[in-house]
């Protein structure tokens, strides 16, 4: 039997990063060749080349040069798989005036309006059209692929991956660490939506005791966050980095996420299978994600963060049903196998003769 060849395109997100490592190296496992075509960089920093793959650094950018890089990476392939927007349009302008069949995998959608809107949604038809088959996060974005001309597509099991061991720590150290001794914990992750959280840190002032908000992941926002919170004498604290999240959440009363961002996702995996109960704004996806087993709020709502937060704290009952109901989602997450295998159907498909594997 031939060896399934395929190449699989990013533009070096973390998000599309971590799973297409996570898939490249099931993909390997199960015999499939794999090249993995990215800016040059994302190989060292998201853990690219998976062993056994082939990396070729390609920059994120649609000129002659970059196209013909990109192009050339892609001969013999039997499957192109690109991950996101910009990845599927530029393997598109490669793929061009080949039959080579065009995998997309849409991870995530940016908000924009105006001319940028637009654009975007230039872009968006131009992608999802050239695709053989469209693979999306959420039921949010098939239905968009859809309303963009996709010819197919489909649900993706993309599964959370787990970031190690949790609440292995002494929880009663972790706390006095944080000087959250004899009041409540909440904690968040550095997000966009931070305006959301300091509004809502502001009303939580009132509380007695008044909780303590400690945020894991400094970011660029870090120091903008930091003079707010010295300005405005916020009950806030600056954790640390992303490493510390588990047992900082393991400490925890409640978990808050105002935003997205690159460590939202981590805060919400990791919130859900350990049992601390879940506040969210309802962003793209999320639903989808956690399901009955968190609070949502509406983006950008201070007042309805503040209420929620500050209902869930007067009522452990309820923090226990969120807490239980976390566990219970989080185990019928899709598991990494499952997601191989989805995707090498959907290869093995488009691979095999026939008006079904034509491009």
């Amino acid at each position: 039997m031939t060896q399934l060849r395929t190449v699989q395109v990013l533009g070096g997100g973390v998000r599309s990063s971590a799973h297409v490592r996570s898939l490249a190296a099931g993909l390997i496992a199960r015999g499939v060749q794999v090249t993995v075509c990215a800016p040059a960089g994302t190989g060292r920093a998201r853990g690219l080349p998976v062993t056994g793959a082939r990396f070729v650094a390609v920059p994120r950018r649609s000129d002659p040069a970059a196209v013909s890089a990109l192009r050339t990476a892609c001969t013999g392939a039997d499957i192109v798989h690109a991950h996101g927007l910009h990845a599927a349009v530029r393997a598109g302008i490669a793929l061009s005036g080949r039959s080579t069949p065009l995998v997309m995998t849409w991870h995530t959608r940016v908000q924009a309006e105006g001319a940028r809107g637009r654009l975007l949604r230039r872009l968006e038809r131009r992608a999802v059209r050239r695709a053989a088959v469209v693979l999306g996060t959420s039921w949010e974005l098939v239905d968009r692929a859809r309303s963009r001309g996709a010819r197919d597509a489909r649900i993706a099991p993309v599964p959370v991956q787990p970031s190690g061991p949790r609440g292995g720590g002494d929880t009663g150290k972790t706390r006095a660490e944080l000087g959250a001794v004899g009041r409540p914990l909440l904690v968040s992750v550095a997000q966009p939506g931070q305006d959301t959280l300091v509004e809502a840190a502001r009303e939580w002032r009132g509380l007695d005791p008044a909780p303590l908000l400690a945020v894991v992941g400094e970011d660029s926002r870090a120091g903008a966050l930091r003079r707010r919170i010295a300005a405005q004498g916020l009950p806030v604290v600056l954790a640390g980095g992303m490493d510390g999240l588990a047992d900082v959440l393991a400490s925890a009363d409640i978990a808050v996420l105002t935003g997205g961002g690159e460590h939202g996702p981590a805060l919400v995996r990791e919130a859900l299978r350990g049992g601390t109960p879940l506040v969210a704004a309802r962003t793209e996806g999320l639903t989808e994600l956690v399901g009955d087993a968190a609070e949502l709020i509406p983006h950008g709502d201070a007042g309805a963060l503040s209420g929620t937060v500050t209902r869930l704290l007067g009522d452990p009952e309820q923090r226990q049903a969120l807490a239980d109901s976390g566990r219970l989602q989080a185990a019928g997450w899709p598991t990494e196998d499952e997601m191989i295998s989805h995707v090498l159907s959907v290869y093995d498909e488009l691979a095999a003769p026939g008006p079904a594997g034509q491009g």
